[in-house]
């Protein structure tokens, strides 16, 4: 009987010894299709019917699997095994709709599962949480501000006195890994910390901290509010004026999940009418572009989706794709599946 094939669609950069075992050990044959554009894709998917795993990741080019993808996809594909925490490129439901044919692999009741999604959740806590710690302090102390005055030689010449965290009550929207992972790193510093999930987390996470059942109330005791939610069709744009109106006046946003999570309109009214004194954001809705009126705000900090950018998370990213691809092979199912499709 041949290898299971799995089609790598992207670049493998820092585990590339490790992919190649799954061949040299004969688990699996590996193909790179050309990525290059969708029609390129299309056509290698073609040529691959017999292919059961996708790995997607960096480099991929052919705009993401979304509702038309999928009436292209081999019926014998059953895993899509995605690079990153983040997964919105992905339209899970058609995923979950897509019948796979039955094969020797599957039995007639995985088959008609559609096929399976993972995305690297646990990888990128690190990283993001320190990006979404360096956005906060950043924030509350003004440190863009003074990086630009120190640059441009104008030392303390129009910059105000800043803020200082401790004492202060972050509220954390959504307490997953990275919440908690932030948590972790903002409790030192003498903050309060407030979470909102739509459910209270059991068995209570292993720091101090309140769960609020209701967002608004949340928005109204925090200082500063950090996302970290999914960006979804409930969550795309959630996040505008109506929650800017229930927030502390002079507080801080900080985003590090999606940029498309937040209104960025009303982003920019509540930073431009002082509703909010400062904010973090390490992603935008349209990147890599970047709204001029966001870049030329000296009182917030910006950066270029950073929050996954070093050697250590890139690495570990690859390896939870890589053990997600070895379980479907080995077991038929995932280690991080999507949490819509866990919940069927």
């Amino acid at each position: 009987m041949s290898l299971p094939k799995v089609l790598i669609a992207g670049n493998i950069l820092w585990t590339k010894k490790e992919f190649q075992e799954l061949q040299s050990s004969s688990i699996a044959t590996l193909v790179t299709p050309d990525v290059s554009s969708r029609s390129a894709f299309l056509k290698d998917l073609e040529a691959n019917q017999d292919a059961s795993v996708i790995v997607y990741t960096n480099g991929a080019k052919f705009g993401g699997f979304d509702r038309e993808l999928f009436t292209k996809l081999p019926k014998s594909v059953k895993f899509i095994c995605s690079h990153g925490a983040g997964y919105d490129s992905i339209d899970v439901e058609a995923a979950t709709e897509h019948v796979a044919v039955l094969t020797d692999s599957w039995s007639a009741h995985e088959a008609a599962l559609g096929v399976s999604v993972s995305h690297t959740p646990s990888a990128v806590d690190h990283g993001t949480a320190t990006t979404a710690l360096y956005l906060l302090l950043g924030a509350f102390r003004q440190y863009a501000h003074g990086e630009i005055n120190a640059r441009k030689g104008l030392w303390l010449k129009d910059f105000p006195l800043a803020h200082d965290p401790e004492g202060k009550t972050l509220g954390i929207v959504g307490m997953g890994g990275i919440g908690k992972a932030l948590a972790r790193r903002v409790l030192p510093l003498g903050m309060k910390i407030l979470y909102h999930n739509r459910r209270e987390i059991t068995p209570a996470p292993d720091f101090p901290c309140e769960y609020v059942a209701n967002l608004d109330d949340l928005l109204a005791r925090s200082d500063a509010v950090s996302l970290h939610m999914p960006l979804n069709e409930n969550t795309r744009n959630g996040f505008g004026a109506a929650q800017f109106a229930k927030m502390k006046d002079g507080s801080v946003l900080i985003n590090t999940a999606r940029g498309g999570v937040v209104d960025q309109e009303a982003l920019i009214q509540a930073l431009d009418s002082g509703k909010l004194y400062s904010a973090g954001l390490d992603v935008f809705p349209n990147e890599p572009e970047i709204d001029q009126r966001l870049r030329d705000n000296v009182k917030i900090s910006i950066l270029p989706h950073v929050g996954t950018h070093t050697l250590e998370s890139r690495y570990g990213m690859e390896m939870l794709v890589l053990k997600n691809v070895k379980t479907a092979l080995e077991s038929g199912s995932l280690v991080t599946q999507v949490p819509e499709q866990r919940a069927k």
